[in-house]
C-alpha cells in the first residue's frame, strides 16, 4: 500500500473517531443507567432468594463438598439427636445426618421438578400450537381435552397417573407434568390465536410460505414467550406435587433421600423430633419462595432493559 493510501486512511479514521468516542461513552452512560435501575429494583429479598438458589444447585453439582457424612448410613448411638455443632440439623430415627439427607435430595426433587415442567411445557406447546393453528374439529376437541384436565385436581390427577405407571420419582414427574399440560396449552393456543391474525403472517402466506413454513419460522418464535414465562411459577407448583406425592407414599422410594419423604418420616416423631418435620417443609418452603422471588425479578430486570 502507497504512503498516501495509508495518510487517507488515517485521516479517515481520525475523521470518524469523534463519532466512536461519542458512541462509546453512550454505550457506557447506558449501561450505567441499567445498572443503577437494576439496583433499584432489587430488593434484600432478591438477594437472600438469589443466594439460596446458588446453594440448591451447589447442592446438585457438588453435595460431596457440603456433607459430612453418608446420606444412607446411619450412626449407633445417635439416633433422634438435636441440631448440635457436629449435625446441624440434627439425626433421624437411624442416626442418619438430617442435613446430608437434605443436601442430596434436592437433586432428586428438583431433577423430578425439572422433568414435570419440561413434559408440560412440551406437551401444552404442541397441543396448543396444533388447536390454534388447525383450528376448526381439531381446535375442539382438544379444548375438551383441555377442559377436561382442567377440570380434575391437579394432585388428584398426578396420584392416578402414578398408580397407572407404577411407583417412583420419575413415574411421579411424569405424572404431574401431565397434570400441568393443561395450563401451557392455554396459554399456547391464545397466543397462537393472537399471532395467527397477524399482519406479518399473512405477508408471508401471501409470499407463498407453507402452512409449516409459517408455523415454524413466524407463529412459534412469536407465541412462545408468555408460554416460557410460565415455566418459573409451574416450576414452584411442581416442587408442591412432587414432595406431596413422597409425602403420601406416591413417589420417591425410601431410603432415597427426597424432600417430600423426609417430611413423611419426620411427622412419626413431631413431638419427639419435630426438627425433622420442621426442618425439611421449612426448606421446601423457602425454595418455593426462591423461584417465586427470582421470576418476579426477571420481569423487572426485563423492564430496566427494555
Amino acid at each position: 500500500m502507497t504512503e498516501i493510501g495509508q495518510e487517507a486512511i488515517t485521516r479517515a479514521g481520525s475523521a470518524h473517531a469523534p463519532e466512536l468516542r461519542a458512541r462509546a461513552v453512550g454505550a457506557a452512560s447506558s449501561g450505567r443507567a441499567a445498572l443503577r435501575e437494576i439496583g433499584r429494583t432489587l430488593a434484600p429479598a432478591d438477594y437472600l432468594a438469589a443466594v439460596f438458589v446458588l446453594l440448591l444447585i451447589a447442592a446438585i453439582v457438588v453435595p460431596r463438598l457440603l456433607v459430612s457424612y453418608d446420606p444412607l448410613e446411619g450412626a449407633d448411638g445417635q439416633t433422634l439427636r438435636a441440631p448440635s455443632l457436629t449435625h446441624i440439623f440434627g439425626t433421624d430415627y437411624l442416626g442418619r445426618d438430617l442435613y446430608s439427607r437434605l443436601v442430596y435430595g434436592t437433586a432428586t426433587t428438583l431433577a423430578a421438578s425439572a422433568v414435570a415442567v419440561a413434559v408440560g411445557f412440551v406437551g401444552g406447546i404442541v397441543l396448543g400450537i396444533v388447536s390454534g393453528y388447525l383450528g376448526g374439529w381439531v381446535d375442539a376437541v382438544i379444548s375438551r381435552l383441555i377442559d377436561v384436565l382442567l377440570s380434575v385436581p391437579g394432585l388428584l390427577l398426578s396420584m392416578v397417573i402414578v398408580v397407572a405407571l407404577g411407583f417412583g420419582a420419575l413415574n411421579a414427574a411424569i405424572a404431574v407434568g401431565v397434570s400441568s399440560i393443561a395450563s401451557f396449552s392455554r396459554i399456547s393456543r391464545s397466543e397462537v390465536l393472537r399471532v395467527r391474525g397477524s399482519a406479518f403472517v399473512e405477508a408471508a402466506q401471501h409470499q407463498g410460505s407453507g402452512r409449516t413454513r409459517t408455523l415454524v419460522q413466524h407463529i412459534l418464535p412469536n407465541s412462545v414467550g408468555p408460554v416460557i414465562s410460565l415455566i418459573p411459577l409451574q416450576f414452584g407448583g411442581a416442587i408442591i406435587w412432587i414432595s406431596s406425592l413422597s409425602f403420601l407414599g406416591f413417589g420417591a422410594v425410601p431410603p432415597q433421600p427426597e424432600w417430600g419423604l423426609l417430611v413423611s418420616e419426620g411427622r412419626q416423631y413431631l413431638l419427639a423430633a419435630p426438627w425433622l418435620l420442621l426442618i425439611p417443609g421449612l426448606v421446601i418452603v423457602l425454595t418455593v419462595l426462591s423461584v417465586s422471588r427470582l421470576q418476579q425479578l426477571g420481569v423487572g430486570l426485563r423492564k430496566a432493559f427494555s
